[in-house]
């Protein structure tokens, strides 16, 4: 099996010929596509995932850019025998009809129905809305990086989704202002690391984010270094 990854590099999509080479080879292809996965929705960004057709199943979050509850995850397998064999649970008090049923399809023999939800947003949005969505998150992201380059910010990646991998030459006032802004309400995000490079990351994934947010984001982020400097005098 291959797993390959949709959102393991922030600047974009692993090489879609290495997929098709492991398929050729009689892998199963599996990707894993997080945020990534749906850039296929947008006709502008869908050349990002190219390729990805030819894997065998596709992991793709809804939390993320449908923003439905958290454990709202989403598998499509090709071979739907396969994945009955393989995730079919039975027990000698358990009646086995048939009939298709959600427990020989999933891990779990018994969950809260979220397929609700992420098709309560599917339906809402239709693929207008997912397409308008993602591209405009992802303008939104490309606004978000210019601005942290003019805060003093390096960008670690290219913006070519709705992620942003930065770094503040200062470690320690990274560190800082990180904590203040996620204290002041005004945006949230979190630390990570980027070759060996202490950075933060940002995501730019709601329906209700909108170009104001983003200023504000920079704002409080602006503030925030101002502030620790000042302290420090």
């Amino acid at each position: 099996m291959l797993n390959g990854c949709t959102h393991k590099k922030p600047e974009g999509i692993e090489d879609d010929r290495q997929l098709t080479k492991h398929k050729k080879a009689g892998c199963w292809v599996h990707v894993d596509g997080a945020f990534g996965l749906w850039a296929r929705a947008s006709k502008e960004k869908s050349a990002l995932v190219k390729g990805v057709e030819a894997a065998d199943s596709w992991a793709v979050d809804a939390h993320k850019w449908l923003n439905t509850p958290y454990d709202c995850g989403m598998c499509i397998v090709r071979n739907k025998q396969m994945q009955r064999e393989v995730m079919t649970t039975s027990a000698a008090y358990v009646e086995t009809p048939d009939m298709w049923q959600a427990k020989d399809m999933l891990p779990e023999f018994s969950g809260r129905a979220r397929a609700v939800e992420v098709w309560a947003a599917i339906a809402e949005l239709g693929s207008q809305g997912i397409e308008a969505l993602v591209d405009c998150c992802c303008l939104y992201t490309k606004i978000l990086a210019k601005g942290l380059e003019s805060l003093g910010f390096t960008i670690l990646n290219d913006i070519v989704l709705n992620q942003v991998v930065a770094c503040f030459p200062d470690t320690h006032l990274q560190r800082a202002m990180l904590h203040k802004v996620q204290q002041s309400g005004e945006c949230w995000f979190g630390q990570t690391t980027w070759q060996g490079q202490e950075a933060i990351r940002l995501s730019v994934s709601s329906w209700a984010t909108t170009e104001d947010d983003i200023q504000r984001s920079l704002k409080a982020i602006s503030t925030a270094i101002g502030e620790i400097k000042q302290q420090a005098v």
